[in-house]
């Protein structure tokens, strides 16, 4: 099932359950997604209407709660490996995780920043769950996922390193995040095998290709190993948002992999790919996002229909 939030009044929206191909839609008898989690139940009403995914606000518009891991280590091996810092071993069995805002954008919304920023996307997979006990297994876990959705987790890179030095976790440096305009039940994912998203995340930059990773690919943590680690010292209500981190592939040769124009799959976020460069040749070349960029993030069945529709986001700098 196929499921979308249209931002039609109200700030968490009207509930519908969207056809495959993405063309129409049913109202449900609950109006919002989390009324429907709450009770553990969707109702579609028998009448089809027209679907627009310009019209969707995000699947989830206000989630109880916003837990952004990071399963693919290689992308935090390059970030140390960019800063000439040795990457701790337990980085490698103990998820990294951070609380984000639990308000979530369109898919279409404007990304707001300031120059000097270092304003940069994170194409993510994420996961909307059912109600989650405390010291859940994480394969009892992987049972917890409702509803899988695509993220567009913003990240201000130039905030990051002071934010982090102080030792606490990211505040300023992690604005609101954008969702793929519909989520889809595990059973009708073409894809999933029950813990993990296998497939091309594409993502777009001003039109070119940037990135191809699979998500299912070098997938340290998987959802279930994500739900139990964030479920380790509290329940988890319905509605709790917990995105992958950034998808990042490794090169065939075990490397850091190449840009989609050399061959390779490319990177799911511009930081990713300037850690590349500072290892490869000492300096980073890519520029972070600027006023007027534009960044496509999208999944694509075996016939090449949208799974999710897409995230299609534009940068405007603030004055």
């Amino acid at each position: 099932m196929k499921i979308a939030t249209l931002g039609l009044g109200g700030r968490d929206g009207r509930l519908v359950v969207v056809s495959d191909n993405l063309k129409t839609c049913r109202w449900c008898t609950d109006a919002t997604l989390q009324a429907a989690l709450d009770l553990d139940r969707l109702v579609p009403e028998v009448t089809d209407h027209a679907f627009d995914l310009t019209q969707c606000a995000a699947p989830l518009p206000r989630g109880h709660q916003f837990l952004d891991g990071s399963a693919y280590v290689n992308h935090v091996d390059l970030v140390r490996r960019a800063r000439g810092a040795e990457m701790p071993a337990r980085f490698w069995t103990d998820p990294l995780m951070y609380q984000g805002l639990s308000v979530f954008a369109a898919a279409g919304d404007v990304i707001r920043g300031q120059a000097g920023w270092g304003v940069d996307f994170e194409a993510e997979i994420a996961v909307i769950t059912t109600e989650v006990h405390q010291g859940i297994s994480a394969e009892e876990a992987a049972g917890c996922v409702a509803y899988v959705m695509l993220l567009n987790d913003i990240s201000l890179r130039n905030l990051i390193p002071d934010e982090l030095s102080k030792g606490f976790g990211f505040v300023h440096s992690k604005p609101i995040s954008a969702c793929s305009p519909v989520a889809v039940t595990p059973d009708a994912l073409p894809g999933w095998d029950g813990r993990k998203l296998h497939g091309v995340l594409n993502v777009d930059l001003n039109g070119a290709p940037f990135g191809r990773a699979n998500a299912g690919v070098d997938m340290t943590f998987d959802f279930g190993d994500l739900i139990a680690h964030a479920a380790k010292t509290r329940d988890l209500p319905a509605g709790t948002v917990i995105g992958s981190g950034t998808v990042s592939n490794r090169g065939p040769d075990g490397g850091p992999g190449t840009p989609v124009a050399a061959g390779g799959r490319g990177y799911s976020c511009i930081a990713e790919q300037r850690m590349v460069e500072t290892i490869l040749n000492g300096a980073p070349v890519t520029p972070f996002l600027t006023t007027g960029d534009r960044v496509r993030i999208w999944m694509e069945d075996e016939t090449g229909q949208l799974i999710f529709g897409a995230i299609d986001q534009t940068l405007q700098l603030d004055p």
